[in-house]
């Protein structure tokens, strides 16, 4: 059974909207960004999006290259994409729609052989993921900076059980990337 695992980039208050106000200032140039990106999701051969981190990808992704690959890895990979408002038709970039019964789809896509699924952004579908405990593998990219405002990726009710670290990595810039693995409830937290 493939893995569902979520990556996102957060500041250390768990924004993780308006990335462009914060994210850059600790990586020297996109090449280092897209190195790090592509040594941590490759592993992967298909992306989950909702439609605002879809639409939001779609418009910049297509025409971009990079010297380490990270581009080419993007824009081939196949991406299942989230969303009651878009048609097939409204789909390009090697897309396709999962306009209903989102949770049976997706438990289906985590059946089907292949590497593990990679889900980006997408903050409403993954409250949806956790509240059916689809995610198996969450990776918050910590930046360090307080930003005060913005859109928090988890929320008090979002995550139905607890999370053990399972592994740290930490930048010469002072991004730490965590990965947590959930904890089933009565195991506590670790």
């Amino acid at each position: 059974m493939r893995k569902l695992v979520v990556e996102n980039k957060v500041t250390l208050d768990g924004i993780f909207d308006k990335q462009a106000e914060w994210q850059m200032q600790f990586w020297n140039g996109p090449d280092e960004m897209a190195r790090y990106s592509k040594e941590h999701i490759t592993a992967f051969d298909a992306l989950l999006l909702g439609r605002v981190t879809y639409q939001g990808l779609s418009a910049v992704w297509p025409s971009m290259t990079d010297d380490v690959g990270y581009a080419d890895w993007i824009n081939g990979i196949p991406k299942h994409v989230v969303s009651t408002t878009l048609d097939e038709d409204d789909l390009e970039w090697n897309a396709e729609l999962i306009a209903e019964n989102v949770v049976d789809e997706v438990a289906a896509l985590k059946q089907q052989s292949g590497a593990d699924i990679l889900l980006v952004g997408s903050g409403e579908l993954l409250q949806t993921l956790m509240e059916h405990r689809l995610v198996d593998e969450y990776r918050f990219i910590v930046h360090p900076v307080v930003h005060g405002s913005g859109t928090h990726l988890l929320t008090d009710e979002s995550v139905p059980t607890g999370l053990k670290l399972a592994e740290t990595e930490t930048t010469d810039s002072g991004v730490v990337d965590l990965t947590y693995e959930p904890v089933e409830e009565g195991e506590g937290n670790q």
